[in-house]
Formats: structure tokens, C-alpha cells, sequence
């Protein structure tokens, strides 16, 4: 599977980081792309930087070159991990001015998995719309929203408990978190 993996600017870089360390290269394709202020995000947040697997292949934002900038080669799958607001909006109207947005365009266009993780709250009615648009056009609305069943202790832990959600959604086997048992009847 050729997956792209987005980070922008909202807070949540842990959410990203632990996505990028359950990709395993040797059988996916990882391509990484990083918006504008991504950069700030992941030096405030991850101390020791983003820590990139050898095979894990970066993109400009400006390469509108990139294989996977054109509906004849889209990737299979997008993740905007975490997806700010402004983003989100960006995407939601079709906004391609560089190649993180206009590869959600393309995988929305070629009925792709585009997953997006917000990281935000409360929502105004804008963003809601922004939302309601998204979900309209096929993408899934993952927002970063922890569970605690399994009793997480670190905030890496809580993290995981959102990143499972989107390697189920990707398709991607995982032993990140204890599945909910079914009660007993």
C-alpha cells in the first residue's frame, strides 16, 4: 500500500509520530508531507524531533512533481495526522495551492482513503460545515478523540488509542491497544 502521511499544524505531533512508527516500510510505501508550520508543532512538542524509519520518502510542499500529485498515479491511501482546522477548511473547498492539499484532492477525486484527524475544540458552525462537506465527499472524520478502556499510562499510550483507530480504518493489522471485549451475554 502506498500511503501518504500529512502533518500540519495543530497540535497533536505525537498523533503523527506514532503513526509514522506503525507504518512498516518494508511493506508499505511512506511518503511524508509536512504543511507550513508542521515544523514549529513537532520542535515544541517532540523534543527529540520527528524520528523517521530509513525508507520514509519527504516531499516539498511546493513539488507538484510528486507522483501521487496526479489522479493517473494517487496514492491509496492519505492520512492528515493531525489536521488543523485551516486545512481541513482548505481541503473541504477544493484548494489545491500545494501538494499536501492537492493530494487530498486527488484521493478524494479518485475515491480514495482519505483520513483526517482533527485535533480541535470546541467546533464553530464553519468548521462543522467544513465537516459535514468532507464526509460528503468520502473522506472519514477520525477526530483525536482518546479512549481509556484500555487504560492507557503514558500520553504515548493515549496517542495510540487514536492511531489504532486509523490503522483499522487503513486496513493495517496492529497490537497497539486491547480490543473492547464483548460482554458476556
Amino acid at each position: 500500500m502506498r500511503v501518504v502521511v500529512a502533518i500540519t499544524g495543530a497540535s497533536g505531533a505525537v498523533y503523527a509520530q506514532r503513526l509514522l512508527d506503525c507504518l512498516d516500510v518494508r511493506q508499505h510505501q511512506v511518503h511524508l508531507l509536512m504543511s507550513r508550520y508542521a515544523a514549529e508543532v513537532v520542535a515544541e512538542e517532540l523534543p527529540g524531533g520527528l524520528r523517521l524509519a530509513e525508507g520514509v520518502v519527504s516531499h516539498a510542499l511546493d513539488d507538484m512533481n510528486a507522483p501521487f500529485a496526479s489522479g493517473s498515479n494517487a496514492p491509496d491511501a492519505m492520512v492528515v495526522i493531525p489536521c488543523s482546522m485551516g486545512t481541513l477548511g482548505r481541503i473541504a473547498h477544493g484548494l489545491s495551492g500545494d501538494l499536501l492539499l492537492r493530494t487530498a484532492d486527488v484521493v478524494l477525486k479518485e475515491h480514495r482513503k482519505l483520513i483526517l484527524v482533527p485535533r480541535e475544540t470546541p467546533l464553530n458552525l464553519v468548521q462543522i460545515k467544513n465537516l459535514e462537506l468532507l464526509a460528503l465527499a468520502g473522506a472519514i472524520l477520525l477526530p483525536a478523540n482518546p479512549s481509556f478502556y484500555s487504560r492507557p499510562r503514558t500520553a504515548e499510550d493515549v496517542a495510540d488509542t487514536v492511531v489504532a483507530r486509523v490503522l483499522d480504518h487503513l486496513g493495517i493489522a496492529h497490537q497497539l491497544v486491547a480490543r473492547w471485549r464483548e460482554e458476556a451475554d
